[in-house]
Parts: C-alpha cells; structure tokens; sequence
C-alpha cells in the first residue's frame, strides 16, 4: 500500500511525542532526525527533506509550542501542515477553457500508463457531464491506437484516430478540429513515449503543443519509479512546460517519494493520483487529505466522496429501515458486500479510516480480497428460503451449504455466527441512532458490543 513503511515509521515517532507532558528541543531533534530518515527510507529528495526539516523544526522549537499542554500534538500538526504544503498546499484543479474545448495534452515515457490514464482521465470528465474526445497521436507503439479504441469503447467515451500512416501532429490539429465542430468540451490527446528523454520526442511535443495550444500539460509518471520518477518531471518541465503530474501506481508506492517531492522539486502540482488499475481508480490529488492518509489521520472525506459517488441513496435507506426492523437477510447482506466493493480495495478503504494503519499493524489484521469471495461462494450455496430466513440453517443445511461452496462446516458455523452478531449489533445501532434514540440506548449498544466474544467482528469474517 501506498506510504505504508514512511506511515508507520511515522506513527512509532509521534506516539513518542504524544506521551510527553513537556517537550524539550532535545526531543525535538530526536524526533526530527528519526522523521528525517524515515523520510530519505521513502526515497524523498535529500534536498527537500533538509529544507522539510528544517522548517518543522524552526516551528516545533517555540515557547507556544513547549508551553501548550499538548506539545506532541501540536509538532504532529506543523508537521501535517509542512507536508500539506510540501505536496502542494491544496489541490490543483483541472484548467477549463473559455472557449471549448479545454485541449489536455498527455506527455511521459513509455510504460507510465499514459493511454490508460488518459481514458481514466475521459471517464472522471464523464461523471462530470462532461463531453471528452480521446485522441489516438501515438503511431509508434504497437497497438496503442488499438488500446484506445478498446478502453473508449469500455467507457463510450469517443476515440479519434487517422491510422498509424499520419503524423502525430496533423492527427492532434484535425481531432481539433473535430472536437470544435461536434462541440466536445474536452480534448485529451495521447502522444507517443520513448523509454527515455530524447531531442526526437521533445520536438515532436513541442510541435503538437504549437499546432493544438494546450489548456494542460499534463505529465504521466509512474510513482513506485521513486527518484527517477522525479527526475523524468524536471527534465520534461525544462523542455515542456508542464501544467502538473499525473502520478501512476500510486497505490503500489509502499515508499511514496515521487509524491512527496515531486512539487518541490519540479514546481509541478500532482494534479491526480491512479491508485489501481481499474478505469474508475484515478481521483483528484488532495495534498491536505494525502498528508493526512500518511501521518494515519484517515481521509474520510475521500472516503465520504466515493459512498456519495458510488452508493445507492434509496438502497441505503431500505437497507436501514431492515435494520431498524430486524429484517436484514443473507440477500441484503450480499447488496452490502457489492456496495463496499464499488468503493474499491478494502486495504484503500481501511487506510482512509482514522487509526486504521496503526490497528493493522498491532493486530496484524490482514484485509484478504480472496476472503469475500468465500462468504460470497457460502451465501450463494444456500437456497432462496435459507438466505432470506437464515434460522432455519440446521447442521445438515450447513453440510450442504459448505460441500456447495468448496469450504468447510466450519467456515459456515463462523460466518452464520459473525452475521447473527452483526445483525443485532447493526439493530442495537439502527435503534440507537433513530428519531426515538438517546443516551439509555446508546449505552445498551456499546455494552452489546463490548459483549461480542472475541472483542467484535473481525474483519472480514475470518
């Protein structure tokens, strides 16, 4: 997962901090110098962790600071805040142009996943009624204008294409054209790479950006390359005048060094992240929220964005109303289950929950995809009577049920015990935060919960 080891390198630094009733500058260093190499271990710039860690410090080693009554909070909050800044500040929109279409012109070396992007690119443009024309300008790699044509029709988003016997820049000036005259408002062009930066490549860039004007340079880059992810952005924006970056693989970046010196160094914002494969998994980049995700705060506004975007509002309602009334069944539990996945992966989701990362790494809670797909292959072995009435699963039902489902009677057992749990945790709820709840409820609830055997559900199911 992404920033997993600078996370929680992190977290052993401030629960350092947090324990301290006063704050010497002497802890302060320590603390520094252990943040400054957890930093360098990502594979952040040398340069900008100095200048990172010096900035903190000049904050941290105040008397407003060493006189508060939570010190170590406060340091964790310069730090926040110097990280905010460092990615950024705050997020960098999208350019839209007066006069449509708004031109994007996608730029990297190859192997990046910049035709991929740029159809993730179409896609968000489209949930935002937006009316995207992707331009097929790479001749040279084999099946790029083919891989186009396949992810634009997966996502019916338009794709201009003149073969592979025309130049780039005269397929860039006539899609153009066409993007004028058919009143697309976004044009986003996806141009050749070359595995590394040459005289040949910059040329043909700089002419299509001559030919189309571009409202947006955007350069692909992939995030677990480090380093060498930076570099490529400085010596693209010398040449090419970048309007921002496009981190890939994000969520494979257990280091995170691209994106945290990425802005500094290049001057560049990251204007977007693709954290999967998927051809939804790319979001806009929100420094505040990413410095947030690294130091374990959570981002639940992200993760409130993606249930807004992705959740059913009147299946939500009817699936607490069943709550509320004690109906919730194997079937509503399976529309559950199909819910959180549109979310995307569970590790994501966990990691965007405040506390979560230090949770997985005392329990060493292990979030197995491989793992729903056993409950699901449990709950479609059952009949249509079983699931909707779940008492009536006797042992011999369950024999059935995990001969059926490839797995054991003890899976089953488990899994019908969990979800009993859950149901009436879930009704404890349900009850407690309805228009007759109140303080006595609340109390009986978390003592169910406290009841669980075992300290609670575990998650999932195992």
């Amino acid at each position: 997962m992404a920033f997993e080891g600078l996370t929680s390198r992190l977290q052993g630094v401030f629960s350092k901090l947090r324990g301290k009733g006063k704050v010497s500058e002497d802890d302060v260093n320590e603390a520094m110098r252990e943040v400054r190499l957890a930093l360098l271990e990502a594979d952040v710039n040398f340069k900008v962790v100095k200048e990172f860690i010096a900035k903190v410090k000049e904050k941290a080693i105040g008397s407003d600071v060493m006189d508060s009554f939570t010190p170590g909070m406060v340091i964790i909050d310069i730090v926040n805040k110097e990280m905010t800044e460092l990615m950024g500040g705050s997020q960098a929109k999208l350019a839209k142009s007066n006069r449509p279409p708004t031109v994007i012109m996608m730029a990297g070396l190859q192997g990046a996943g910049k035709t991929t992007t740029s159809a993730k690119l179409a896609k968000l443009l489209l949930k935002q009624n937006s009316r995207p024309l992707l331009v097929a300008a790479d001749i040279y790699r084999p099946a790029a204008i083919k891989q186009l044509q396949v992810l634009g029709e997966q996502i019916s988003v338009p794709v201009f294409t003149l073969g592979d016997g025309v130049s780039p820049v005269e397929i860039a000036r006539q899609a153009l054209q066409q993007a004028k005259d058919q009143g697309n408002d976004y044009l986003i062009i996806d141009t050749a790479g070359r595995l590394h930066v040459d005289e040949e490549l910059m040329e043909e860039l700089r002419q299509i950006h001559e030919v189309t004007k571009p409202d947006e340079v955007l350069l692909v880059v992939d995030a677990m390359t480090g380093q060498d992810a930076v570099n490529v952005a400085e010596s693209f924006h010398k040449q090419l005048e970048l309007t921002g970056v496009v981190l890939t693989k994000l969520d494979g970046d257990t280091r995170g060094g691209a994106a945290l010196s990425v802005k500094a160094v290049t001057g560049c914002p990251i204007k977007f992240a693709a954290l999967g494969e998927k051809i939804d998994a790319l979001e806009a980049f929100h420094p505040e929220r990413m410095a947030s995700r690294i130091l374990g705060m959570g981002d639940m506004l992200s993760l409130i964005e993606k249930a807004q975007s992705n959740i059913d509002v009147e299946k939500a309602k009817e699936m607490e109303r069943k709550m509320r009334n004690d109906e919730f069944t194997f079937d509503d539990f399976l529309e559950q289950m199909d819910q959180v996945k549109k979310l995307g992966p569970l590790d994501q989701i966990m990691d965007m929950l405040p506390g979560m990362g230090k949770v997985k790494q005392l329990k060493d809670v292990k979030v197995d995809e491989k793992q729903m797909g056993r409950v699901e292959a449990i709950v479609h072995s059952m009949t249509k009577h079983e699931k909707q009435n779940p008492d009536l699963i006797n042992h011999s039902r369950r024999k059935r049920i995990a001969i059926g489902s490839g797995t054991n009677v003890a899976d089953v057992n488990r899994l019908i015990k969990q979800f009993d749990e859950m149901r009436r945790m879930m009704k404890q709820f349900s009850d407690m935060m309805g228009p007759k709840g109140g303080g006595g409820k609340m109390a009986k609830a978390m003592k169910g919960m406290k009841g669980l055997k075992g300290g609670g559900m575990k998650f999932p199911f195992r």
